[in-house]
């Protein structure tokens, strides 16, 4: 399949190519607003799709690559599309064709703004599926009024700066050199602070410029936004200053991608008021001096009341009618009003309109010709600002695409400082990138929930070692609410941290790059679709084991949990076995209540035993939230129910089946080897007196498919009258 993305806001277009899966990968990482697709396919795009997304069907012939190659090659105004790197990809041309007829057919004609495409290749970036952009809280927080990473990490001054974060935070890096690059950067601001804060104050009155210069493209860009793009080029000229004048290459680099465009700077500066207003209808956005003709309108309309005071001075003194007075009225307009007294006076050329009891009103030549300007002084004041300023906006719009390369450097700029930022103010360390197949993350943390404890509350950091060897897989246990689920989760989140350049939450971090991030996480349902809460769950857990490799880290959560205890068992042992017998073995953390799955380490290379400890006090437990080898026999989940609020009353029955049941438990047997559960019989058979042997012997005589519905309740009736 094919897949081409646009901002229409920002001019930012992207295709790319492959299978459904890395489609639907795509659309989860940009969550568009609207998405266009073929009739023809219309089944394969709405299974692809599930209602999850505001969705158009087109006609086929439109997604044809030689309709979509003229119709961008037109549009970029090039010969080929081999400048852009997607010459190679049909399919993805022949999607971003049809953005563009569907834009045309739309009315967005100006689209100048779109002034290159870029290929989105997925092996650049880190695979995250959605749900563990969900399961990770990655933008928002699986109950709405919580915190992200995206709340953590963000402290950009600019939008484009969050714009991009964004984009960072769902799309790691997976080669070595840009993620070290953006390390770099981080370290130098982390290092440098008093730098970094002038940088950050600067970008603070930086507009959003990708937006700005859309509006110009498409000629929607009010007055003020045109003069905050001349204040925010002001700023761009400063920071290149600034970064020309350190002494690190690689800001350096950056500051040599900006253009502080001063000629356009320059030029609305000379054009534009500094405060106009918002609509350029209310006129007064155009300088004095720019236009002569323009200023002679405006004297006409704003300086009127001068001007007749001139006509009335010098009719008075050629006339010599003292009293002599110019008016106003919306029947006569501008005319001259005589008293009776010195009527005699009037010259024969004024034209008499009115007869008062004490006066007489006359217009002139020159009142009439005042009169027919002030009517049209509003419409040409208008039409000349329109005119300039149209004349302006075609001007900044040949700026596009260095404004927006501004725009984008501004914003990788902001991202960087914005991680320095939170590494200063988190304790965050550089982590160590390395094309190694070893995670070794030594007292890390959650970077959420430690900003989110109670005030005088400290996270208990923990250190996690995985490779593809000696400690391939580690199984979790440990009681409720002990803290396994936030370990799995800061395991993901500091890879994923550390590959968007991000220093991390630890001590110390040696971060082997990974490739993809699964996690299966929690309890949710889709009946919508008629998917229960266990078909989603293996949902998940099948998408993981269907596509990871030796690169992948797993992130394991209950599997199993959805279903009856030994079915559940089944189904987790079976896939550990399954994650420790490939010849890729994925870094796995699997946290879970079913302490069989500790027998799993005794004859498995590669497993590891680990349990979150907790001390018991006087009949309570204090979970000490410290991840130590071994596993656990106990999830002191009656102890979570009473602290839940669960009546007393039930707290102490579930407390006395619990310890019938395990004594029953006590006498299971796994084998390691086989998985295998032996020694399952009831308690009644576990004896050899009597009755039992009566019971016994009385079963195994039944023939249950020769017994009608009567002779069974009589033979049951006859069984229960043993037990008297």
């Amino acid at each position: 399949m094919g897949v081409a993305l646009l901002d229409l806001s920002t001019g930012e277009f992207f295709i790319s190519e492959g299978d459904d899966s890395h489609v639907s990968k795509v659309l989860q990482s940009m969550n568009p607003s609207e998405v266009l697709y073929s009739r023809a396919r219309n089944k394969d795009f709405e299974n692809l799709l599930k209602d999850q997304y505001y969705s158009y069907s087109l006609e086929d012939w439109l997604f044809s690559k030689d309709f979509a190659y003229e119709k961008l090659i037109r549009h970029f105004n090039t010969q080929n599309l081999k400048g852009f790197g997607v010459e190679e990809l049909p399919e993805g041309i022949a999607a971003a064709g049809v953005i563009l007829h569907y834009l045309s057919e739309n009315k967005h004609s100006r689209l100048q703004h779109i002034s290159r495409i870029s290929r989105l290749d997925a092996e650049n970036y880190v695979w995250l599926d959605k749900f563990t952009i969900r399961n990770l809280e990655l933008l928002q927080a699986v109950h709405g009024e919580g915190t992200s990473l995206l709340d953590i990490l963000n402290h950009t001054q600019s939008p484009m700066g969050a714009r991009m974060l964004q984009k960072w935070i769902v799309l790691p890096l997976r080669e070595l050199n840009p993620i070290e690059e953006r390390l770099k950067l981080t370290q130098y601001f982390f290092e440098n602070t008093d730098l970094g804060q002038i940088l950050r104050q600067e970008l603070s009155h930086v507009g959003d410029l990708e937006r700005l210069i859309s509006k110009v493209s498409l000629q929607k860009a009010n007055p003020r936004e045109v003069v905050q793009l001349k204040r925010s080029l002001a700023i761009v000229a400063k920071v290149k200053t600034i970064c020309q004048n350190s002494n690190l290459p690689a800001l350096i680099q950056l500051a040599d991608q900006m253009n502080s465009c001063l000629v356009i700077h320059d030029r609305i500066n000379t054009m534009l008021v500094d405060d106009p207003p918002i609509a350029l209808a209310k006129g007064g956005t155009i300088k004095q001096g720019i236009s002569a003709e323009l200023d002679e309108w405006r004297q006409i309309a704003y300086s009127g009341k001068d001007y007749l005071l001139g006509i009335q001075k010098k009719e008075a003194e050629k006339t010599g009618i003292s009293s002599l007075k110019i008016s106003y009225n919306n029947v006569f307009g501008y005319f001259l009003e005589v008293t009776h007294t010195h009527k005699d006076k009037v010259p024969s050329e004024w034209i008499r309109k009115q007869t008062l009891v004490n006066a007489e009103r006359y217009i002139t030549e020159e009142l009439k010709q005042y009169e027919e300007k002030i009517l049209q002084a509003e419409d040409r004041i208008q039409n000349l600002e329109k005119s300039l300023y149209d004349q302006l906006i075609y001007e900044i719009s040949e700026y596009t695409v260095l404004i927006q390369q501004n725009a984008s450097v501004l914003a990788r700029l902001d991202c960087i400082l914005s991680l320095a930022y939170v590494a200063i103010l988190n304790n965050y360390c550089k982590p160590e990138i390395d094309n190694s197949l070893v995670l070794d993350i030594k007292d890390g943390r959650h970077p959420v929930i430690e900003k989110n404890l109670a005030i005088g509350e400290a996270y208990i950091p923990n250190d996690i070692f995985l490779d593809n060897d000696s400690q391939q897989i580690i199984i979790l246990t440990g009681p409720n609410m002990s803290g396994k689920s936030a370990i799995l989760r800061q395991t993901a989140l500091i890879t994923l941290m550390a590959q968007i350049g991000s220093f991390v939450p630890a001590s110390a971090a040696r971060i082997g790059i990974v490739d993809k991030i699964f996690t299966r996480v929690g309890a949710s349902d889709n009946l919508s679709v008629g998917e229960s809460t266990f078909m989603v769950e293996m949902t998940e857990t099948a998408n993981i084991l269907n596509n990871l490799g030796k690169r992948s880290l797993i992130i394991l959560d209950e599997i199993g949990r959805g279903t009856s205890t030994y079915d559940g068992i089944s189904i987790a042992w079976a896939i550990t076995e399954y994650l420790n017998s490939l010849a890729h073995k994925p870094k796995t953390l699997f946290a879970t209540h079913y302490h069989e799955l500790n027998e799993i380490a005794k004859e498995s290379t590669g497993i590891s035993n680990f349990h979150v400890s907790v001390k018991e006090l006087q009949n309570k437990v204090i979970f000490l939230r410290k991840l130590v080898p071994g596993g656990s026999e106990h999830s002191f989940g009656i102890h979570v129910a009473q602290m839940a609020g669960i009546p007393n009353q039930v707290v102490l029955r579930a407390a006395e089946i619990l310890s019938g049941l395990e004594s029953e438990r006590s006498k299971m047997e796994i084998n390691p080897n086989t998985g295998n559960v032996s020694s399952l019989q009831l308690k009644m058979f576990d004896s050899e007196d009597a009755i039992s042997l009566k019971l016994k012997e009385d079963l195994k005589s039944i023939d249950v498919n020769t017994l009608s519905p009567i002779e069974a309740l009589m033979k049951l009736n006859y069984l229960k009258g043993l037990l008297k």
